[in-house]
């Protein structure tokens, strides 16, 4: 949940600043849609192992996590932050190319993990000029950034259709014409000068603030960014699992979409249920469900199975990093809130990033029944969580309202 208000100041908002910033979240999207599924299947085409497949996919969200924030602090310096889109677009492309010159495991690891690194503040910045528009001029993110998952799914159920009919092949080469996508849309980014705020990557940067050292709440934030993390095998190797039981590439596409579809409802659903439940009964229903998914997982559910469990993505993500999301908001300061976000997408980067990796042995030994160790990764979440539910200096109430002032 995103809070809007009106400044004092009232320069004149850029024109048609909500249709530009929807496309620019689009384009990313379309990127993250061909690749997050069906990039781990393009890797099985090439004869890696199972082992080599998580340490291709690991790297480069350690190399976000360390890239990520010096190139958020060269955006907020600089005069104006849509200039740095059009370099990360620019040099992620030129590695989506580069990846067509040798297959070879190091070549492949090496070239990935730079895309890594100069994709991945991309997304973050237009977050950070989305967020700019909202607290100028009062936009509604959520009408803005609800097209990328739009073009998320597009892209997913293509891809599955081009898969089913060119195979691992066609994802480069989509890829490739995702990041051409981006490069033409950088150039209809709004320029809305210098941030009177620091952006969420630039706190990466910093010491966190002391309302964010409270032993609570960051039990909370490593419970819910934990539980997060527990998808890591799911990203990694759902696709290879779901081609390997002989699903086609349309039933992938539309198993990757139930989850972004589930998610896209669930938020739009989220005021609703924040009326009626506490914000910590939405965030134990995220943890408890992922342990039930994972565990769940491994089972011959057929494609109508697999479809229902996918849904459960609405709870696992969605409803839970809502209730994590309005308790930043309670906790912390407004002043302090990029330093919060920044903490959680360190934390959820660090995760993703070791359980990732770690999929590759699982998958390797025991196939599709390691996803019960991320059954076991998203109980410590939960444990995590209740502990910071049990440490919380007032219990929070109806509506997970506190009267705890940060």
């Amino acid at each position: 949940m995103i809070p809007s208000s009106l400044p004092p100041f009232r320069e004149e908002a850029p024109r048609y600043f909500v249709p530009r910033i929807a496309l620019l979240f689009c384009a990313p999207l379309v990127v993250n849609g061909f690749a997050m599924p069906y990039f781990p299947v393009w890797l099985s085409t090439l004869s890696l192992s199972d082992f080599e497949i998580g340490i291709i996919l690991a790297v480069p969200m350690f190399v976000r996590v360390i890239t990520a924030p010096l190139v958020g602090l060269l955006a907020d310096r600089i005069g104006e932050r849509a200039e740095v889109l059009i370099w990360s677009a620019v040099l992620s492309l030129l590695t989506a190319l580069a990846l067509f010159v040798s297959h070879s495991f190091w070549f492949v690891l090496i070239i990935y993990a730079i895309q890594g690194g100069v994709y991945a503040p991309y997304v973050p910045i237009v977050e950070a000029i989305a967020l700019t528009g909202v607290r100028r001029w009062g936009y509604d993110y959520a009408t803005m950034r609800v097209w990328g998952s739009v073009a998320f799914i597009g892209a997913t159920m293509l891809g599955g259709v081009m898969i089913g009919l060119y195979g691992g092949s066609m994802v480069l080469p989509a890829m490739a014409g995702g990041f051409l996508l981006m490069i033409a849309l950088t150039f209809i980014a709004p320029r809305v000068g210098k941030p009177r705020r620091p952006s969420t990557l630039t706190t990466l940067t910093e010491a966190p603030p002391k309302a964010l050292r409270k032993l609570d709440l960051q039990l909370l934030l490593i419970g819910v960014t934990l539980v997060n993390g527990s998808h890591a095998m799911l990203f990694a190797f759902s696709a290879i699992y779901w081609q390997h039981i002989g699903f086609t590439g349309t039933e992938i596409g539309l198993l990757w979409s139930a989850g972004v579809a589930a998610e896209v409802a669930m938020f739009f659903c989220a005021k609703m249920i924040i009326r009626r439940f506490s914000l910590w009964t939405m965030i134990f229903s995220g943890c408890v469900l992922a342990v039930v998914r994972w565990i769940i997982f491994p089972m011959d559910l057929g494609f109508g199975g697999y479809f229902a469990l996918q849904c459960f993505h609405a709870f696992t993500y969605a409803i839970m990093h809502t209730g994590m999301q309005n308790i930043l908001v309670q906790r912390v300061p407004e002043e302090q809130e990029s330093s919060a976000q920044g903490l959680y997408f360190f934390y959820t980067g660090v995760f993703s990033a070791i359980f990732t990796f770690t999929s590759g042995y699982f998958y390797t030994w025991f196939g599709v029944h390691g996803f019960y160790s991320m059954s076991v990764v998203a109980f410590i979440g939960c444990c995590s969580a209740f502990a910071a539910w049990h440490l919380q200096p007032q219990r929070a109430g109806r509506g997970g309202k506190t009267s705890e002032s940060a």
